[in-house]
């Protein structure tokens, strides 16, 4: 399988995901969505589940390879934790089927929590854990470093999701201005958290 063909397979397999949640797509209409026999599919992925671990690890590996850029480039704790969280957002905004597909995986994994092998965002959250404890006050303290940074991934995630749900309920024209507003607030919502002061 060429890298191409990989990749337009793994995107069609993520909306279904995104769609439909794991346990509501089926092997079949999964591969009948993507225009292969289900023998195919298997052949190129063996399983629903190597190919849903597939999803994720592309989907995860979006998100850890932009904040391995940012841990790079900047050197202060509360700012690599800021620029890491509108990253995500951003993400998440751009790459709407991904946004869905996480918090399915976070509502419909309870079955398969127990026997997961692989926690594919799992190196993308040590990685805001990490930044956060380096932060003064925080002491090294991981749990208080893991509530901040999933109430602020929170924030950011609910908002990328709620996009469409938003933009009928409110209208195109305040959903719009809504949209230009959040980042702004996002970004007050971290400093106001970390105790940043405001550029």
């Amino acid at each position: 399988m060429t890298a191409s063909t990989r990749d337009e397979l793994l995107a069609a397999a993520t909306q279904l995901f995104a769609e439909k949640g794991f346990y509501g797509a089926s092997i079949a209409t999964i591969a009948r969505e993507l225009g292969l026999t289900k023998q195919a599919l298997l052949h190129h992925f063996r399983s629903k589940e190597k190919l849903y671990g597939e999803v994720l690890k592309d989907v995860s590996g979006a998100i850890l390879a932009r904040s391995q850029d940012i841990l790079g480039r900047i050197p202060d704790p509360r700012a690599q934790l800021e620029e890491l969280v509108i990253a995500q957002y951003a993400l998440q905004v751009e790459e709407q089927n991904g946004a869905r597909l996480i918090m399915r995986e976070l509502l419909d994994n309870e079955r398969r929590a127990e026997k997961a092998g692989n926690w594919y965002l799992k190196p993308y959250l040590d990685a805001l854990v990490d930044t956060a404890q380096r932060i003064d006050g925080l002491d090294g303290d991981r749990a208080r470093a893991l509530a901040i940074v999933y109430q602020l991934l929170g924030a950011a995630h609910y908002f990328a999701v709620s996009q469409p749900t938003l933009a009928n309920m409110f209208g195109e024209e305040t959903f719009a201005a809504t949209r230009v507003c959040f980042e702004e607030e996002l970004r007050r919502l971290v400093r106001s958290r970390l105790g940043s002061p405001a550029p």
